[in-house]
């Protein structure tokens, strides 16, 4: 575990002084990267307010372990989020570096990157998963929880055996719609 694990901790427990913190320790570090790369601060403010939320969810369960510095971590997620911003506009091309004013060992890069592309995975599941029906889509919400499946069956309205059949039906649907995405398509 990294020293910077306490970053996370702030966001898990939502301790609004750790998130100042964060907040004053990297915002300006995010701000320069942005703005040197066709961004304003109120997309760097929303950059980083996303990266943030990104990284509570993965952290959410508990079990995540910075491996990493935080700001390398953050840095690199804040990076990956504004180059796809900026890959969605394709009319504004990257004109510097995205790693202007960052220099981090080698290791720590390599770390942060493995989080980062995990969260990039998360993230285009879940966008995958809004796309569906209404019925898959609460049925495999409902389940991601730690609730069994037969009260999750109850609070639908179905019974156990269809609620199986029927999540059973819906990942290889989610299966099949998340490996044709060219996220994981360009993974094989």
């Amino acid at each position: 575990m990294h020293p910077d694990q306490r970053f996370i901790n702030y966001l898990q427990h939502n301790d609004s002084r750790g998130i100042v913190e964060i907040y004053h320790l990297y915002a300006d570090k995010i701000v320069r990267m942005i703005r040197h790369n066709n961004g304003d601060e109120a997309d760097a403010a929303d950059i980083l307010q996303e990266a943030l939320i990104d990284i509570y969810r993965l952290s959410a369960d508990g079990k995540f372990v910075l491996t990493c510095p935080f700001e390398a971590f953050l840095v690199t997620v804040c990076k990956r989020k504004w180059f796809n911003v900026l890959k969605k506009k394709s009319g504004n091309p990257v004109t510097k570096s995205l790693d202007d004013g960052f220099t981090f060992e080698q290791n720590d890069e390599t770390e942060a990157n493995g989080i980062a592309d995990q969260l990039e995975r998360e993230n285009t599941v879940m966008q995958v998963l809004e796309t569906m029906g209404s019925t898959c889509r609460d049925i495999i919400k409902a389940c991601m929880g730690k609730e069994h499946q037969e009260k999750i069956a109850e609070q639908l309205g179905l019974t156990y055996a269809y609620l199986r059949k029927k999540k059973s039906e819906c990942m290889a649907q989610l299966g099949r719609l998340v490996k044709a995405h060219p996220l994981f398509n360009r993974e094989q």
